[in-house]
This record gives C-alpha cells, structure tokens and sequence, in this order.
C-alpha cells in the first residue's frame, strides 16, 4: 500500500522542532477541522460515506467517527495537563472503538460533536500562557509528551484525515 494513502500529509514527527510562533496555526488548524469535515463529506451517498480511503482503511463513515472520538480524548488529556501534575491519560484500541453502535449512527452525530468539541477546545488552546506549553502528561504507550507536542499532534491528525477523504474524493472523481 501506498505511505501516499495513509499518511498523505506525512508521518507526524514527534522530534520535529517546535517553536512558539508555529502554535497559531496549528490552532487554527484545529478550530478550523469541523468546518472542513462538513465540506469535505457534503454530497456523499451512502455508498460513498461507506468507501475505505485505502485499501483495508477505514470507511468515511468510520473515519468521521473516528475523528470525534480521537478528539474527545485529546481534549480531556489538554485538561488533564494543564489541571494536574503529569498525569497518566489512558490509552484507548481506536479500532475496536470505530467498531462500537455509535460509530453505525449518522455521521452528522460526529460531525455536530466536533463542532461543539473543537469550538471548546479551541478555546482552551487560546486560554494557554506561554509556560503551559512546556507541562506534560505520560501516555503510557508513547511516554511523556509535552503540551506543545500535544497540540501540534492533533493539527497533524486534523490535516491527515482531511486529506485521507478529500484524496478519496479527488481519486475517486466525487
């Protein structure tokens, strides 16, 4: 399979060099994600909203899903790090949670979620002063991340799933 087809913004690059001018526009990456699935998806039949990106990739319908989960808990592991001491966040198999009843529901749930999520947690990412950066929490696979780390994480997860449907739409001539 294609590097092309899964990551079609690049691999995220945890030793990558962040730098305090880069945060605004990975914030607005990420307050700008929700209007971008709702073009992105718009217009799509079933047939379409049930096509894999990739080969063996998750549907659209899935994908959608997917992304409110995935921010649900980048959210609470940003309050997790800026209210307690290094936490521990917990972990979660994303695969058996896109298998989950609620990933079967309309994919307009997920993307009214995302809404509602993105426009708070953006508000958070703003809220932040300078030093907050710099805290951590652990994730027990991955090790200690910092906050930095954090939000320039879920930019890269932002643009990766945008484009993995707006190359299916491209690719496909939808």
């Amino acid at each position: 399979m294609s590097d092309a087809l899964s990551h079609p913004v690049g691999r995220f690059d945890r030793q990558a060099v962040l730098t305090p001018d880069m945060r605004p526009a990975a914030i607005a990456t990420i307050a700008a994600l929700p209007a971008g699935l709702r073009a992105a998806v718009a217009g799509l039949s079933e047939a379409q909203l049930n096509t894999p990106y990739r080969p063996g990739g998750w549907t659209v319908h899935q994908l959608v899903h997917h992304v409110a989960d995935s921010h649900l808990n980048g959210y609470i592991r940003l309050k997790l790090a800026v209210t307690e001491d290094r936490p521990t966040i917990k972990p979660y198999d994303q695969d058996r949670w896109a298998e989950l009843a609620d990933s079967s529901l309309p994919i307009d749930v997920s993307l009214s979620l995302s809404e509602a999520l993105h426009e708070r947690w953006t508000a958070v990412w703003r809220s932040l002063q300078p030093d907050d950066y710099a805290r951590t929490f652990m994730h027990p696979e991955l090790g200690p991340l910092t906050i930095d780390t954090h939000l320039h994480l879920y930019a890269w997860h932002s643009r990766h799933h945008l484009a993995h449907i707006t190359g299916l739409r491209a690719r496909s001539g939808w």
